[in-house]
């Protein structure tokens, strides 16, 4: 075994003394380290060999021999494979052979304090943020009449705007927006909202939909009833069919449903998809 270097050259700055492998090999220093990291954990060479397995390190029993009798020295991927399986916290400094020494409770501390940081956030690399994907815009008509005012003419060509939109905003099916005008139906629709539509001629009780009564454009939710016995006349058809009475209700309490007469001016503009 050769004699350790006498000499080391000093860090000129930092007032510490340059790494030399040269007598880190000859004072065995690694082997040192990883026989006392085994013991101190209480792990068996064989069950070091174990442990190593588990983590991608498939070396011989005897490897694990020559390692520790300084023989052989592992690689660097093998030696930050021991480090994981002993729970080495700090492998630069553990395998120098000028750094302070812990006792083990000394040891059990500071994996305890890295383990804290890691878990904390703080103190680990902030992964690289994901490539901003490009936005996607699509034309779309908007109606310039609000419900609840104008004529109901939602797609008139006079009445028309092209808007662009994100791609992403726009709800599947969505054939026109138009904007609430008023607040008969807050809390979920607000005045000057935009909403999307999807056009049709039915709706199911409990859609939102346009529609148009009497000339006037709206935005209600859509029900049937049975009519009311004085009414029932109303609602016969030629074959003696009663029909369902519609009913255009109103979310916010203040304002009265509008009933839908069998002489009103009626038309379904769409349903409401937001």
């Amino acid at each position: 075994m050769k004699e350790p270097t006498e000499n080391l050259i000093p860090f000129p700055s930092a007032g510490r003394t340059l790494y030399h492998a040269e007598n880190e090999r000859a004072l065995a220093v690694v082997a040192q380290k990883i026989t006392a990291a085994r013991k101190r954990k209480g792990v068996s060479m064989k069950e070091l060999q174990r442990l190593l397995k588990l983590r991608a390190v498939e070396v011989g029993y005897a490897s694990i021999v020559r390692w520790e009798a300084g023989e052989t020295v592992p690689n660097a991927y093998q030696l930050l494979a021991i480090c994981d399986a002993l729970e080495i916290p700090d492998a630069y400094s553990y395998f120098m052979s000028g750094a302070a020494e812990l006792n083990a409770e000394g040891l059990r501390k500071l994996s305890e304090y890295r383990k804290d940081l890691i878990a904390s956030g703080r103190y680990t690399p902030v992964p690289p943020s994901k490539p901003k994907r490009a936005v996607s815009y699509v034309e779309m008509p908007v109606s310039t009449l609000g419900a609840s005012a104008g004529t109901g003419e939602f797609l008139d060509s006079e009445n028309i705007v092209m808007m662009r939109f994100p791609e992403s905003g726009v709800p599947a099916g969505a054939d026109f927006a138009v904007r609430v005008v008023g607040d008969s139906m807050e809390p979920i629709y607000q005045n000057n909202q935009l909403v999307w539509v999807h056009i049709c001629n039915t709706l199911k009780p409990g859609d939102v939909g346009i529609f148009v009564l009497d000339g006037e454009g709206y935005l209600k939710a859509y029900d049937e009833r049975e009519p009311d016995a004085g009414d029932a006349e109303d609602y016969l058809d030629s074959d003696g069919v009663l029909h369902r009475q519609i009913v255009l209700q109103s979310y916010n309490p203040k304002y009265e449903p509008k009933v839908v007469r069998p002489s009103s001016g009626f038309k379904i503009c769409g349903r409401v998809l937001n």
